[in-house]
């Protein structure tokens, strides 16, 4: 595979299978450290969604980069940072706290916009991750769901680093049951960001409708 392009269509055209009766997956291209002349011609070899990790980095590339990407903010996000990004981004899909919320919902009120955003969860428990832990996940959902400037979307999660993506098929599970429980409430969820780029396929089989890959498309970073 010697070009982007045929990266982006080899990984696209595995996890579509891999998904199989969940219906397919989105690949959101993770641009941290690449150049806008590279993240630009990753539109050209067929990626649509793009993720960046940081706030600042993002604001220097953002005025090159192809303003036909679907752009989301996937790193952790500062309150204090909310106001710089809320008209740029497409989606934060790093809620994980009632303030970071309620920061995205007042601006984005202010502005008369509505921010989608996903709640990072941390399903493994890992105190080095961000998210939400798991008992507190329903009780942030409830806040969430009232407040009228964000639309949740879904759930999001970055799984432990492993030798073997077998050992965390698990957590990928359990993270489509806690979708699976939403979507049966009657929220109108329609993403599920698990899986990067050494886990994507299994991710993809236990239910992930969006993964985020960076490496696989890009090689290791510089």
């Amino acid at each position: 595979m010697s070009s982007l392009k045929d990266r982006f269509e080899w990984y696209q055209d595995r996890l579509n299978d891999a998904s199989g009766k969940f219906g397919g997956v989105t690949i959101c291209a993770v641009t941290k450290t690449q150049p806008v002349e590279i993240i630009n011609a990753a539109y050209d070899a067929g990626a649509r969604v793009i993720g960046e990790n940081r706030v600042q980095e993002f604001l220097q590339k953002f005025p090159a980069l192809n303003p036909e990407f679907t752009m989301h903010l996937i790193g952790q996000l500062q309150s204090n940072k909310v106001k710089y990004i809320l008209d740029k981004v497409t989606m934060v899909q790093s809620v994980d706290r009632e303030s970071l919320a309620r920061e995205i919902h007042t601006r984005a009120v202010n502005a008369g916009q509505c921010m989608e955003v996903l709640v990072e969860v941390n399903i493994a428990g890992e105190a080095s991750k961000g998210g939400v832990p798991l008992d507190a996940l329903d009780a942030l959902l409830r806040e969430m769901y009232a407040m009228e400037g964000l639309k949740v979307r879904g759930l999001m999660t970055v799984m432990p680093v492993c030798s073997d993506p077998e050992d965390i098929r698990g957590l990928f599970r359990k993270m489509r049951s806690l979708y699976d429980a939403q979507m049966d409430a009657g929220h109108e969820f329609n993403c599920l960001s698990m899986g990067m780029s050494h886990d994507c396929l299994i991710a993809a089989e236990e239910g992930a409708t969006m993964v985020r890959l960076g490496t696989a498309l890009f090689g290791a970073r510089q």
